[in-house]
C-alpha cells in the first residue's frame, strides 16, 4: 500500500483526495460584478472533472502541451488541472506580451490548444496563426466581443464542459478518466513555465509533480500553511511564484484561493477577503509605499505630522516587538498607540490585516522598504527562490529576520557557494531539465544534482543566512578597484517614491553613474501640489524642479554610500532621468519587471557615453511598441547633472593610527 505522500503524488489526484476530505470547505472564489462567487473543493471537481473530459473530446492527450493565458480567473486554474489530469503538460503564458513575442513561447513548446481569458488572447493568437501551424484549437474563457468570429477553431470553456459533461453520462467515461488520474506519478512532467528572460530568450523550465510538490510540503510545513488559509491569486500565472502559491500549495495544504475582479481591484479585494498568507516581488511592495508616501503628502499638516512622529517610532520599536525582543514598557505603550492611529488602519487600507506570513522574492528587495513594513508590524520575509528551483531555495525562519539576507536554506534543500562566489543548491525541486535544450541545462546543472544559480552570495557569519549581492555577472569593479555591485545601488536609489526605476553603470569605468525613471504617480502628485503644469510623461521627467528633487535623493544614497567601507568609492558622480519608462514590451524589462542590462545598455550607449564623456546633455531617440503592437520612436534632449561625492568613513584603525 502506497503511503499517503505517495499515493498523493500528482495535483489531479490532490484534487480528488479533497474534494473527498475536505469537500464543503472553499477551495476558489471569483469576484463578479462586485459578487464573491465560491466553490468548494467538491465543485471544484465537478468542474474540472467536466472541462477534462471535454479536452478529451477536442483531442488533448497524453504528451500534450496546452497554452494558459489570462489574468486569474478560476477556469483558468481548472484549465491547468484538468489538462494535467489527462497526462498533457500546461505552459502558462504571460498575457501582456505583443503577440509576436508570445508566439515564440507557443511555437518553442509545441503548444497544441490553448485556454485564453478573452477577446485580446484570442486576437493576438489570431494574429499569429501563421506562425502556430500546431495549434489547432482555442479555448476562450469571456465571450464578450466573440460572437461573429469564425468558430472553427474557437470554443467556449462552457461548451467543452458541456461535452464533457455528456460523456460523463457513462459510468465507464468515468472510469476511465480516474484510470488515467491514477496512472500518473510524481515523475511525471506537471508544467513547463518559461523563465522572465533576463539574459535573453526564456527558457522552458520543465518541473515534474514531485518537484512542485514536495517543494510546496516542505513550503507549508515550515510556515504552517493549513486549509484555513486566504490567498488572493493577482500575480502572472506564468510567474512560478503564483503557479506555486496559488496554485500547488493550495492543493496540497487545502486553502482558499481568492481571485479579484479585475488588475485594478486587488488592494480593494484583498481588504475585503482578509488574506492571511501573501507572495509578492519588490515591486508591489514599492508600489504601495509609493501610494502610502503620495496619499500622507496630500493629507493635512497635523496628519503628516501624527504619521511621522509614529513612523519614527515604529522604525525604532517595531521589528523588535514583532520578534518579541525585550521592548520598554513605554516603547510598548507608544507603539500600541501608534497600531490604533496608523499602523492597524494602512494595513487595513491595503487588506494586509490578518496577514500571519507574508514573503518578497523574485529579486532583492531594498532594505528601508523591508524594514518599512516590518516596522508596521508585517510580518514580512525573505524568500530567496528559482523557478529551476520549484521556488524555494532560502526562507527566513519566523524570528530570525534580517533585512541584509534571505534566510537558510529551505527544508530538505542544500546550499553551497563555490571558489568565484557563486551561489549553487541542490533539492527534491530541482527541475528536470530546459525544454529542447539539454546543453543549457547542463551549463547549469551539474551531473551531482548541483544548479548553478548565476547570483553571487555569502554566508553571514552573525546570522549565519545567504546574502546576496548580485547577479554574478553583474557585479565588477570600478578601475581603481573599488566593488560596483549596481543592484545594491539601485534597491537604496528605489526607496524613494519619486523613483520607479534606476539603472546603474560603473563595470569598467572610473566612477558611478545613474539613469533613473520617475514615477509618474508620485512625482506627478507633487507636481500638483506645487502648481507644476507638465503635458506629458517626458514633459514632466525634463523639469529642472524634478532634477532638484532626484538630486536630492542622490545625495543622501551618497551619504549612505559613504558610511560603508566597501561602496564608498562607488558613490554616483553623474545622473540623467530617462524620457521615457523602462518597459517590457521594449525589450527594457522583464514580464517580471526586471531590468534587461543587455538591451538597456545597447538601446541607450548613446547616453551613457554622454554620462561619462562629461556633457551636460544627450540627444536620443527611442524606439517604442504600443499596446497593439505598433512601434514608433519618442525623441527627446536629456539633461545631465554632476553630484558631489563625500569622503568615505574611515575605519576605527585608521583613525586610531
Amino acid at each position: 500500500m502506497l503511503s499517503p505522500d505517495r499515493a498523493l503524488d500528482t495535483l489531479p489526484k490532490l484534487l480528488i483526495h479533497n474534494a473527498g476530505a475536505m469537500a464543503g470547505r472553499p477551495a476558489i472564489r471569483h469576484k463578479d460584478l462586485g459578487i464573491w462567487h465560491t466553490w468548494t473543493w467538491l465543485e471544484t471537481l465537478d468542474e474540472v472533472r467536466a472541462f477534462s473530459v471535454g479536452l478529451g473530446e477536442l483531442g488533448l492527450k497524453r504528451g500534450d502541451k496546452f497554452a494558459i493565458i489570462g489574468g486569474n480567473r478560476p477556469r483558468l486554474y481548472w484549465a491547468i488541472c484538468a489538462g494535467q489530469a489527462l497526462g498533457a503538460v500546461p505552459v502558462p503564458v504571460y498575457a501582456d506580451p505583443v503577440a509576436e513575442e508570445m508566439a515564440y513561447v507557443l511555437a518553442h513548446a509545441e503548444v497544441t490548444l490553448a485556454v485564453v481569458e478573452d477577446q485580446e488572447q484570442v486576437d493576438k493568437l489570431v494574429a499569429v496563426s501563421d506562425q502556430l501551424p500546431q495549434l489547432t484549437r482555442l479555448v476562450y474563457d469571456e465571450p464578450r466581443g466573440l460572437k461573429d468570429y469564425d468558430h472553427g477553431r474557437l470554443i467556449a470553456f462552457t461548451a467543452v464542459q458541456r461535452i464533457g459533461r455528456d460523456k460523463l453520462a457513462s459510468d465507464e467515461c468515468l472510469r476511465q478518466w480516474e484510470t488515467g488520474i491514477a496512472a500518473g506519478t510524481g515523475g511525471d512532467l506537471a508544467v513547463i513555465l518559461y523563465t522572465s528572460g533576463t539574459t535573453g530568450r526564456s527558457k522552458g523550465v520543465m518541473l515534474s509533480y514531485d518537484n512542485v510538490i514536495i517543494s510546496a510540503r516542505n513550503g507549508n510545513a515550515f510556515d504552517g500553511l493549513g486549509p484555513d488559509e486566504d490567498v488572493i491569486a493577482y500575480l502572472p500565472m506564468a510567474w512560478v511564484g503564483d503557479h506555486v502559491l496559488s496554485y500547488v500549495q493550495s492543493y496540497v495544504a487545502g486553502y482558499c484561493v481568492n481571485c479579484p475582479e479585475t488588475p485594478d481591484t486587488v488592494l480593494q479585494d484583498r481588504r475585503e477577503i482578509g488574506t492571511t498568507y501573501a507572495f509578492a516581488p519588490p515591486r508591489v511592495y514599492e508600489n504601495l509605499l509609493t501610494l502610502t508616501m503620495v496619499r500622507m503628502a496630500d493629507a493635512s499638516p497635523l496628519k503628516r505630522k501624527v504619521f511621522d512622529f509614529f513612523l519614527a517610532v515604529a522604525r525604532r520599536w517595531g521589528e523588535k516587538i514583532l520578534n518579541r525582543e525585550k521592548v520598554p514598557l513605554a516603547a510598548r505603550l507608544l507603539y500600541g498607540i501608534g497600531d490604533l492611529l496608523v499602523y492597524a488602519p494602512l494595513k487595513n487600507q491595503y487588506g494586509l490585516s490578518r496577514i500571519r506570513v507574508a514573503y518578497t522574492a523574485g529579486e532583492a528587495i531594498g532594505p528601508e522598504i523591508f524594514r518599512f513594513y516590518r516596522a508596521l508590524g508585517l510580518n514580512l520575509k525573505q524568500l530567496y527562490g528559482q523557478t529551476e528551483a520549484s521556488v524555494y531555495v532560502t526562507a527566513q525562519p519566523d524570528g530570525e529576520i534580517d533585512a541584509e539576507t534571505v534566510g537558510k536554506p529551505s527544508p530538505g534543500v542544500e546550499v553551497k557557494i563555490s571558489e568565484s562566489g557563486e551561489v549553487l543548491y541542490r533539492s527534491p525541486g530541482v527541475f528536470v531539465g530546459y525544454y529542447k535544450d539539454p546543453d543549457r541545462t547542463a551549463e547549469v546543472q551539474t551531473p551531482d544534482g548541483w544548479v548553478h544559480t548565476g547570483d553571487a552570495g555569502f554566508f553571514d557569519p552573525k546570522t549565519g543566512q545567504l546574502k546576496i549581492i548580485d547577479r554574478a555577472k553583474d557585479v565588477g569593479r570600478l578601475n581603481d578597484g573599488t566593488l560596483f555591485a549596481p543592484k545594491y545601488i539601485e534597491n537604496k536609489l528605489k526607496f524613494y517614491p519619486n523613483i520607479r526605476e534606476a539603472v546603474a553603470l560603473g563595470a569598467g569605468r572610473d566612477f558611478v553613474c545613474v539613469m533613473v525613471n520617475i514615477d509618474l504617480m508620485a512625482v506627478g502628485s507633487w507636481a500638483e501640489r506645487n502648481n507644476i503644469v507638465y503635458g506629458s510623461y517626458q514633459e514632466l521627467a525634463s523639469h529642472p524642479l524634478v532634477y532638484d528633487m532626484i538630486a536630492r535623493h542622490i545625495d543622501e544614497v551618497n551619504r549612505s554610500l559613504a558610511e560603508e567601507e566597501i561602496m564608498a568609492g562607488g558613490q554616483i558622480r553623474r545622473f540623467l532621468v530617462l524620457h521615457k519608462e523602462l518597459d517590457a514590451d521594449d525589450g527594457e524589462l522583464t514580464r517580471t519587471q526586471k531590468i534587461r542590462r543587455r538591451n538597456i545598455a545597447e538601446r541607450y550607449a548613446a547616453l551613457a557615453e554622454a554620462l561619462y564623456g562629461g556633457a551636460t546633455d544627450a540627444d536620443v531617440t527611442t524606439e517604442v511598441t504600443f499596446e497593439d503592437g505598433r512601434r514608433g520612436t519618442i525623441a527627446a534632449r536629456v539633461t545631465i547633472r554632476d553630484m558631489r561625492p563625500y569622503p568615505a568613513r574611515t575605519s576605527k584603525l585608521e583613525r586610531a593610527a
